[in-house]
């Protein structure tokens, strides 16, 4: 775990979702004093509670007691709590804490321009942030500083970031704008958007085809952890040296097949709407009805036979 810190340096925390716990409770046990910011009538209070955060209250009051303030709760409402909340009440000489460079990036927030503007953006889920801290281990994260009106920006997110359970080795530095574009371009055509679709037409196929579900869920989900640990580790070409000779031959067939150049091309017009902004504009004006349609939208997008699969085989 990240050590002591003698100065007791107070962070506001807004929002308790699974990144914004795991700040929480990382800076309380690094030795920070942690005051977690939530309206007065969200569910969020009773998670906070359970984990004995002793200093719970409103948006606007956590803001007035901390010398950091961290965004841990949707971008989509970022602009909206920003001035509602946040930017009268902020103290002098404080210092916003992005997790995701977009709504300053994308001007969704303007800061004022005698505050400190960092980010501290981890490469995993609030979950396993937590995890590796109590581990006494570390995930990767990007860094950057936006604004840096006391000219200790840098000392100060470098700090947040030993304090969060960050080794210093695992931290790159990037800007804004590039963490930003390519956070959003990464989860909507890789990593969510394009695999999740990748697996649920794979699945489709071998069950329309005879396989049991719980065969098709063990070929095309069970051992993708596994391919990607080697890629992580060995890169694409190290990943293929380490397969089987028919899993080298058959994929290197049917790869160019099934990603074929279109899809790049349509990755490219993915990647033109979020670096234009169109994006973050749809994203900014999201409302009850949109946000119920994506309810609507994931419960199309999944497959129950596929959940049922993987909830037998994560027991």
């Amino acid at each position: 775990m990240s050590p002591k810190v003698k100065e007791k340096i107070s962070v506001a925390v807004i929002g308790y979702g699974s990144q914004g716990r795991a700040v929480a409770l990382n800076l309380r046990d690094s030795g920070y004093k942690v005051v977690v910011g939530l309206k007065s009538k969200s569910k969020s209070r009773a998670a906070a509670r359970k984990d004995k955060i002793k200093d719970i209250t409103t948006v606007s009051k956590a803001v007035n007691k901390a010398d950091v303030v961290c965004f841990a709760f949707p971008d989509n409402l970022h602009g909206r709590v920003f001035e509602k909340d946040i930017r009268r009440f902020l103290k002098p000489g404080a210092s916003l804490w992005f997790l995701h460079g977009l709504s300053v990036h994308f001007g969704l927030v303007k800061p004022p321009a005698e505050v400190d503007v960092v980010l501290l953006a981890p490469h995993a889920p609030g979950t396993a942030v937590r995890e590796k801290y109590l581990a006494d281990r570390s995930v990767s994260a990007f860094y950057a500083v936006y604004q840096n009106k006391s000219k200790k920006a840098v000392a100060t997110v470098i700090a947040l970031a030993k304090a969060v359970g960050f080794q210093k080795k695992r931290l790159v530095k990037t800007t804004f704008e590039h963490e930003a574009v390519g956070d959003i371009f990464g989860e909507q055509a890789v990593l969510c958007g394009g695999l999740a679709m990748l697996i649920k037409n794979g699945f489709e196929v071998l069950v329309e085809n005879g396989l049991k579900p719980e065969d098709a869920y063990l070929e095309v989900v069970y051992q993708l952890d596994l391919i990607v640990e080697l890629i992580k580790k060995y890169g694409i070409a190290g990943m293929f040296e380490r397969i089987s000779v028919t899993a080298q031959y058959g994929s290197l067939k049917a790869g160019p097949k099934i990603i074929d150049r279109g899809v790049k091309k349509r990755m490219r017009a993915v990647f033109e709407e979020i670096e234009s902004g169109k994006f973050t504009s749809k994203l900014d004006r999201l409302g009850q009805k949109e946000l119920s349609s994506l309810k609507t939208a994931l419960k199309a997008l999944s497959h129950p036979k596929l959940e049922k699969a993987a909830k037998r085989y994560s027991k």
